[in-house]
């Protein structure tokens, strides 16, 4: 199986890229340059943890391929999301406007990574040496 991922998939990965890096920075970095007070803890995490997911997409958008681990620590943060969050609410009845995103992003990035790359870089390569 070849690593070589097409100029299309390039493409690809850099508009979602660029996607994290405006959409989500417009959302992230305002809230935290404008914020009063002391944040609550886990929320505050929540925040730092998307301002440099954004940041770092501005280095995806030059290198997709180097930066494709961003692509998917957002592919499982959101899928862990479904299952572990969203779920027992839907199973309680309860709803939230979240899930459109979410939903969208987990399939937007199952399309957009290049899975014949992950698996030969990522599975069958072998590891970088301990020693």
């Amino acid at each position: 199986m070849s690593k070589e991922t097409s100029t299309v998939r390039l493409y690809l990965m850099r508009i979602v890229y660029l996607g994290n890096f405006v959409f989500l920075g417009l959302q992230v970095w305002p809230e935290i340059i404008n914020h009063v007070g002391a944040w609550d803890p886990v929320k505050g995490a929540a925040f730092s943890f998307w301002a440099a997911l954004s940041a770092l997409s501005g280095l995806g958008i030059r290198y997709p391929l180097k930066m494709l681990p961003l692509l998917l620590l957002q592919l499982l943060y959101k899928s862990i999301w479904l299952i572990a969050v969203y779920l027992p609410l839907r199973s309680a009845g309860q709803s939230t406007d979240l899930i459109k995103v979410m939903g969208i992003g987990v399939v937007v990035d199952l399309i957009v990574i290049p899975w014949p790359y992950v698996l030969a870089t990522y599975v069958k390569q072998r590891g970088d040496r301990w020693r």
